[in-house]
């Protein structure tokens, strides 16, 4: 059976064990933001809609970079995490000048969830943004994802596999991000599956970035904790990663553990730490928005 076929069969196969109920009531969900957003829908699945929440800068001009942020811990049946999970660093980048975006995508809360989903959902998302730049002020050619732990799986797998694709995207689109930012994220495909989707453990080297080594990723800052369970394979992969020839940068930080960076976390000190290396890695955009 092919790739495709397998992919096809299994995401069927989940869509349609879960009551329409539970897909009504996530309709109705509220993330807990604390400061005024954006709303804007991106996509729709099963009367499920994928939203946008814009932290947009003050000033009123055109051309500004973007960043969109992927949320952490979206494979659990119940995610402790939401889009508002970068809610604070989001609104620290619009205030110099970056149209910064918390996006919501499919995870262990929706009916019939597999990683393979919001997988699509990060390249509908980054070609949403693209094809809607102007009304954001924004440049289609400055766009940054940041995804930490789980959301940087997805984030890095939308790029590596080029297959995996919405139905009703227009692939005509760029879904690869110009930047890419990620927290310690779990690149062994094989290992996620076994843990949480056995099911998916046929196509499960097919999804996993740690086997498929190559020359793919744009310029990328990679931060990592000595104390994260994730340390070792995260250095590994982007040792590897750098022999094919991808730009990154590995930044540790020493004995840090999973999710350090959170606001609220460390009296944050990591917080504001991370904040700065994002922005320093992001200077050009801003210094020279044209």
């Amino acid at each position: 059976m092919k790739t495709s076929d397998k992919i096809d069969r299994i995401m069927y196969n989940f869509g349609n064990i879960h009551p329409t109920l539970f897909v009504e009531r996530m309709n109705a969900m509220q993330f807990p933001f604390d400061y005024p957003v954006r709303e804007m829908t991106y996509k729709e699945v099963n009367d499920r809609n994928l939203r946008l929440y814009a932290f947009e800068p003050d000033t009123d001009t055109a051309n500004r970079p973007v960043i969109l942020f992927f949320q952490g811990g979206s494979f659990q049946p119940n995610p402790k995490f939401s889009p508002a999970q970068f809610q604070h660093q989001a609104r620290y980048f619009a205030s110099i000048g970056i149209v910064s975006i918390c996006v919501d995508y499919r995870t262990g809360r929706d009916a019939g969830f597999t990683p393979l989903q919001a997988i699509m959902d990060v390249k509908s998302a980054v070609r949403w943004v693209r094809q809607h730049a102007e009304e954001l002020g924004a440049d289609p050619d400055k766009v940054a994802v940041c995804g930490a732990s789980a959301g940087g799986y997805i984030s890095v797998s939308s790029i590596m596999f080029g297959h995996l694709n919405d139905e009703l995207d227009d692939d005509s689109v760029n879904a690869v991000p110009d930047r890419l930012i990620i927290f310690a994220a779990g690149m062994d495909g094989v290992d996620i599956m076994s843990r949480r989707y056995p099911e998916l453990l046929p196509i499960a080297k097919e999804i996993s970035p740690i086997h498929h080594v190559q020359s793919s990723l744009p310029q990328t800052l990679w931060m990592c904790g000595t104390g994260d369970d994730l340390y070792e394979q995260n250095r590994g992969f982007v040792k590897e990663m750098q022999e094919a020839g991808n730009p990154i940068t590995f930044k540790t930080y020493d004995g840090m553990e999973h999710g350090f960076f959170n606001y609220g976390w460390h009296n944050n000190t990591y917080f504001h730490a991370t904040n700065q290396e994002i922005e320093s890695f992001l200077r050009p955009w801003i210094d020279h928005p044209h």
